[in-house]
């Protein structure tokens, strides 16, 4: 099913991916701007780690969003259609080309959500603001300056290669489930866990930093944001073909023969 799932997401028209993946790069923001709104305000001296808790439980929101909805998110990507071609369905050039659209059309959702929802509505204000958007400004710089200028890039690899471990591994159990409550169950643990840990993923980092940029947060500027990128981006790649494609190819599917797959399984995990 999942073979099944990226060859089908391969060989959809350029506009349908990149529409598709806008609606992705929008929901991984929405995730991340609802994550913002819950965790701001909540002094770690006093509440210690949980900000990060209850930021990683609220993010969830994007990948259910992405997953039950339906859209092409390239971190889910970056196992599905690898995992196709090692499978013969699919050639090297057929991935590259899906997860340059993906992560093109994932960035322009974000950039939207960043700039017109999250900034220009209000919901995050400057730095001269008051109230609750001057709370939301706090908490967007303090995790755009952890991500751009806390971390050094060995750091930023490695933490976007646990990441999607993570978020693939969110993606494999959910073709698993056969229900909408069995596939939110199965995306919310390993989402909440990457995003409590701190790690790297590359649509997220999409939202956080340019809303950043937008808000005027200091230091956090277009240089920092695109290494960010670069090497989140390269992390999430590896952790998502070496530990989640290559890993399950390898277990199940490396000596079977191909089937033709039950093609109201595909049609669903097509959506993922």
């Amino acid at each position: 099913m999942a073979a099944a799932a990226g060859a089908k997401k391969a060989h959809r028209t350029w506009d349908k991916v990149l529409v598709s993946a806008f609606l992705a790069g929008a929901y991984i923001a929405f995730g991340g701007l609802v994550a913002i709104s819950v965790s701001s305000g909540l002094d770690p001296e006093t509440w210690g780690t949980l900000p990060t808790l209850f930021t990683g439980a609220t993010f969830t929101l994007g990948l259910v969003l992405v997953l039950i909805a339906g859209s092409d998110l390239a971190t889910g990507n970056m196992a599905l259609v690898p995992l196709s071609a090692m499978r013969g369905k699919l050639g090297l050039g057929d991935v590259a080309k899906n997860l340059s659209l993906v992560l093109l059309g994932n960035l322009v959702g974000a950039l939207v959500v960043a700039y017109f929802l999250a900034v220009q509505t209000g919901v995050i204000d400057d730095a001269d603001a008051s109230g609750n958007a001057a709370l939301t400004y706090e908490r967007l710089a303090s995790i755009a300056e952890g991500k751009a200028l806390g971390e050094s890039a060995w750091q930023t690899f490695l933490r976007a290669v646990g990441c999607n471990w993570l978020v693939c591994l969110a993606v494999w159990m959910s073709l698993a489930a056969t229900t909408v409550s069995g596939k939110i169950l199965a995306i919310f643990f390993p989402i909440m866990a990457f995003v409590a840990m701190g790690f790297d993923h590359v649509v997220a980092n999409m939202f956080f930093l340019p809303a950043a940029i937008f808000a005027g947060v200091p230091d956090v500027g277009w240089g920092e944001t695109l290494l960010n990128w670069l090497l989140a981006g390269a992390g999430n790649l590896v952790g998502a073909v070496v530990f989640v494609a290559t890993s399950y190819w390898y277990l199940f599917l490396k000596d079977q023969p191909d089937e033709e797959p039950d093609p109201a399984g595909a049609e669903s995990a097509g959506r993922a």
